[in-house]
């Protein structure tokens, strides 16, 4: 029983459960697009269904992570304990968990049009290829940021069973906003990076990651100020724009002469207050409008 009790505590770390500020990042995006396409009343099914998906692929996306990255990790001082670096679960033991995460999330798919079913096909692809990523490129955030993003086109697909020009739009500014967070991220392990041969945009940009980041979180505001443009929102969507502009402002020049790693994360994970925001925006946009 023991033994039994230890496998799910580290299973449960595997997925970082404990961790769930991941899953919003990831759901909020979607989220946003949902409601754009349902014009404020999304069907309780797709919320449903878009909740558990986001949960169960951003558990894939860390197992599958965690799958290519244990030799890495375990050289990394924050990532040496996870489990497959520590030895505490066996790559057969991840790839079951992962396997049965996939499994779950194409159960919620299954439930959408068959344009949503073909489209998710890509999430899975984008998911798998981002840890290898930063091995190839200095840019393995933009590809995190796609995987990020790609549930903003299944929900709009999902909705209306085609695509705009809205969720692209939607879509780059969760890439540039995905590779804004993610770099302030990558900042944590930038010299156990640069020591194991790991790429990342912290490498990249090195002293002037602050500004990289400001001009990531720029083009967001600009995207989103684009898409409240073409679907006529009213003030409340714009009044929310502002709120996330001053808070991307604050965390550019905060960057700035920022290096101590808690300071780091607690930047990185003050962005879900970013993905809330834009959705009450819109929640209050559609409320008025009704």
């Amino acid at each position: 029983m023991n033994f039994l009790v230890q496998k799910r505590h580290e299973v449960a770390k595997l997925i970082r459960l404990d961790k769930q500020y991941g899953t919003l990042l990831l759901l909020f995006p979607t989220l946003w697009s949902l409601i754009v396409a349902s014009e404020g009343r999304p069907t309780l099914k797709h919320l449903v269904l878009f909740c558990l998906g986001s949960f169960f692929m951003r558990s894939a996306g860390c197992v599958m992570n965690d799958m290519a990255d244990h030799t890495f990790d375990a050289q990394v001082e924050r990532t040496k304990n996870r489990p497959l670096a520590a030895k505490h679960l066996s790559l057969m033991e991840a790839l079951i968990v992962l396997a049965i995460l996939l499994s779950c999330a194409l159960a919620t798919v299954l439930f959408l049009n068959r344009f949503t079913i073909l489209l998710s096909f890509a999430a899975l692809f984008f998911a798998a290829i981002y840890p290898f990523a930063k091995r190839l490129t200095y840019l393995p955030q933009i590809v995190l940021g796609i995987a990020f993003s790609w549930g903003i086109l299944l929900a709009w697909a999902a909705v209306r069973n085609t695509l705009s020009l809205t969720p692209f739009l939607i879509l780059l500014a969760n890439l540039c906003w995905a590779t804004g967070y993610d770099t302030i991220y990558a900042l944590m392990d930038r010299e156990d990076d640069l020591q194991i041969g790991v790429k990342s945009t912290a490498i990249l940009f090195g002293e002037k990651s602050w500004l990289a980041v400001g001009g990531f979180y720029t083009l967001v505001v600009i995207f989103l100020t684009w898409v409240g443009w073409l679907s006529e929102m009213s003030t409340a969507y714009y009044l929310s724009l502002v709120l996330i502009a001053a808070f991307f402002l604050f965390q550019s020049f905060k960057l700035k002469n920022l290096h101590a790693r808690p300071m780091l994360f607690s930047l990185f994970r003050a962005n879900v207050w970013v993905g809330l925001m834009v959705l009450i925006g819109l929640l209050v946009n559609y409320h008025f409008q009704s």
